[in-house]
């Protein structure tokens, strides 16, 4: 499996079939991006015309593309790329990421053509994601076969397998410019005529520069090999998934977008939790639990403390641990003598923590980091989430004593959300996560990160 994934991940010599040198067309962008990433690989450009595109010369034809390369990237019409194929499989190219949609996703003439696909491929042995795919990436070989202007994608240590496109384009344009994680590998499955999520999850289990698998699935193509090889992986490795069509508009949804017939959600529900993989309910969990697993430790146990300015909030984000399965200890008697000799006597401190008089008497910084610093240094806690109160009236804290907490206390996840003035907030996550302090810009985010990341540690963890 690595063997066959290696072509896609670290290829030495690449095809783009179908090149345009006019910008904005799909086959502009994909070469944009593999030079904007600094492939270092031999890259070969492929149209009829001729002539240079961004300074790279144009082979004719693919008949005319020298020998020894590792993969093609197809960016033609549907009804154009079982030709392109067959001609790569007679040139000796045995890897291809097919971008086209209007296949089996779109009406029967479109599934014909598919199948005359999937008989090209096996005819030649051939490896092939997609076709409906948006590409792959793979960060640390500097490569991506994505065809959305994307520039230069941050290297990460998380890596996702997604069977929709929108993952490795605009979503990761998001990330790449609201956020500040980066990716390893990105799998864009599309309709799955070959490379499916068992495979790419086998590859990713192994693969040294990956650190935690998240999914977005609409189907799982074979259930018994998945459960197998996720039972494995999540042994050494967190892997969540979102997998959507649980519903009945979701399963009609599924059928338009990558023609997934999705199974019955109680089954996966099942499969999952045999497996070991951490089930997720929401989009933007893709994105924050990615945030979540690329800065934090995973936890311990399920165990938190938080420290926040306002009772209603104590009190509400309780309720919201209990729900998300936390638990909120007993502090430690040495833990809550520290804390009560930091506030004005008038405030009982317990767990959680109501930081307010504390920061309001003795400074915003020196209540935070002394409360902080107390509950991160109990026993009975795993995780620690801080609601910082961010005005000019009632002072700016410097920020650096969030990341030297982290950093000294690196087994507990330490993460950050904010009530107070957007400006301020702004300011803090811009110069807390270059420096690998998560934050968060609803107080309710962080919680729910460490609950995924408790859960990921309850799998991890468990009887073999």
């Amino acid at each position: 499996m690595k063997g066959h994934f290696a072509a896609f991940f670290e290829p030495s010599a690449v095809a783009v079939v179908g090149a345009s040198a006019t910008p904005g067309k799909p086959g502009h962008e994909v070469i944009r991006n593999i030079v904007a990433n600094g492939y270092e690989g031999s890259l070969y450009l492929v149209n009829p015309k001729g002539g240079e595109i961004l300074g790279i010369p144009v082979q004719p034809s693919i008949a005319s593309l020298p020998p020894g390369i590792d993969l093609a990237v197809i960016i033609l019409p549907a009804g154009d790329t079982p030709k392109a194929l067959e001609e790569c499989g007679k040139m000796g190219i045995r890897h291809a990421v097919l971008s086209a949609g209007g296949f089996a996703e779109v009406d029967e003439a479109g599934a014909r053509v598919q199948q005359e696909i999937e008989k090209i491929v096996t005819k030649y042995c051939m490896r092939v994601l997609g076709p409906n795919t948006s590409g792959h990436t793979s960060t640390p070989h500097r490569f991506t076969s994505t065809f959305f202007p994307l520039g230069k994608i941050r290297r990460g240590k998380v890596s996702y397998i997604a069977q929709t496109g929108n993952f490795a384009t605009h979503t990761m344009k998001h990330i790449l410019t609201a956020e500040h994680f980066g990716v390893a590998r990105v799998v864009g499955l599309g309709n799955k005529i070959d490379i499916d999520e068992t495979d790419a999850l086998q590859y990713l289990g192994e693969d040294p520069e990956t650190h935690g698998i998240i999914m977005y699935l609409e189907s799982i193509k074979r259930p018994r090999a998945f459960l197998k090889v996720a039972r494995n992986v999540t042994r050494s490795k967190p892997v969540i998934a979102l997998k959507s069509g649980s519903t009945e508009a979701g399963k009609h949804a599924a059928v338009a977008h990558t023609a997934a017939m999705a199974a019955e959600d109680r089954l996966v529900d099942g499969l999952f939790r045999q497996a070991g993989v951490v089930r997720i309910w929401e989009y933007s969990h893709l994105v924050s639990a990615g945030k979540a697993l690329s800065m934090a430790p995973i936890p311990k146990g399920s165990r938190i403390s938080f420290l926040a300015p306002s009772g209603a909030m104590l009190v509400s984000l309780a309720d919201h641990c209990v729900r998300l399965g936390l638990q909120i200890p007993e502090l430690d008697p040495k833990t809550v003598r520290r804390l009560q000799d930091i506030s004005p006597p008038f405030i009982r401190m317990r767990n959680p923590v109501d930081i307010w008089a504390a920061a309001s008497v003795k400074g915003v910084e020196f209540g935070y980091r002394e409360g902080m610093e107390a509950v991160l240094g109990d026993p009975n806690v795993d995780a620690v989430v801080t609601i910082l109160m961010l005005t000019e009236d009632t002072g700016i804290p410097s920020y650096d004593f969030l990341v030297d907490l982290a950093r000294r206390y690196p087994g507990k996840p330490v993460l950050v959300s904010f009530s107070g003035d957007r400006r301020y907030n702004e300011e803090c996550k811009a110069y807390l996560e270059p420096r690998g302090v998560a934050t968060f810009p609803e107080i309710e985010q962080p919680f729910e990160a460490l609950s995924i990341l408790a859960k990921c540690r309850q799998f991890m963890s468990r009887a073999i």
